[in-house]
């Protein structure tokens, strides 16, 4: 049994002990709706106009690299000059939804799978972005690994530039939206991994990759 099912199952017993049905009705989640979008926001941080910048600020200040690129189809190319300068192989695993990019133009070798322990690098997309925080938004499924952004050393995420939000409220009003259902996990990653456990002193990748290189694509 996967960990979706296990909550599922989890879910239904509690309903069951509950006498309610195995699943949610309509009414029920009619009333969650409406709980939400009556609820009040509180107060958020100005970001301006300028989602993109504000983003990219924040970004660069989470010890984020940060590249522009025009469209989706100039992607491959600033993968492989931003491994040139790392100096990594231009080797990676990579989300299934980024197989239709033609990689191999550009000399780059990425096989579409779960990531293994000699993965350097790992390329995924985003859910969304938020300005504020400069905090990328990544939802798991059949086709969007998590591992993928955590176990390799290198994350390059891809980003289009419509899908920066400003605050991390509409990154969750957005995942209502567009989602029926969230899915198993849902990960917000603000630069490299770090920890100051020891003698208070930064380090980076103590967790988790070290390096977190996004490429926003301004596709309007």
């Amino acid at each position: 049994m996967d960990t979706s099912a296990a909550r599922n199952a989890i879910f239904r017993r509690i309903r069951q002990a509950q006498n309610r049905p195995a699943e949610p009705t309509k009414a029920e989640l009619d009333a969650v709706r409406d709980y939400i979008s009556g609820h009040s926001r509180g107060p958020r941080p100005a970001v301006g106009a300028d989602l993109l910048t504000h983003f990219r600020q924040q970004a660069e200040r989470m010890s984020d690299t940060v590249a522009e690129v025009p469209d989706m189809a100039s992607v491959p190319g600033a993968v492989a000059r931003y491994l040139d300068e790392a100096g990594v192989p231009r080797n990676a695993i990579a989300w299934q939804t980024l197989d239709k990019l033609d990689w191999s133009r550009d000399g780059l070798q990425v096989e579409f799978r779960r990531p293994r322990n000699e993965d350097l690098v790992g390329i995924t997309g985003a859910f969304c972005a938020v300005a504020e925080t400069g905090s990328l938004m990544l939802m798991s499924g059949p086709q969007t690994w998590s591992s993928a952004s955590l176990l390799p050393e290198t994350h390059i995420a891809i980003v289009p530039a419509s899908r920066i939000v400003a605050h991390m409220e509409d990154a969750f009003a957005l995942a209502r939206e567009e989602r029926s259902d969230m899915p198993r996990a849902v990960n917000f990653i603000s630069g490299p991994s770090r920890t100051g456990d020891i003698e208070q002193t930064i380090v980076l990748g103590a967790h988790g990759p070290y390096r977190v290189h996004v490429i926003l694509v301004r596709d309007s």
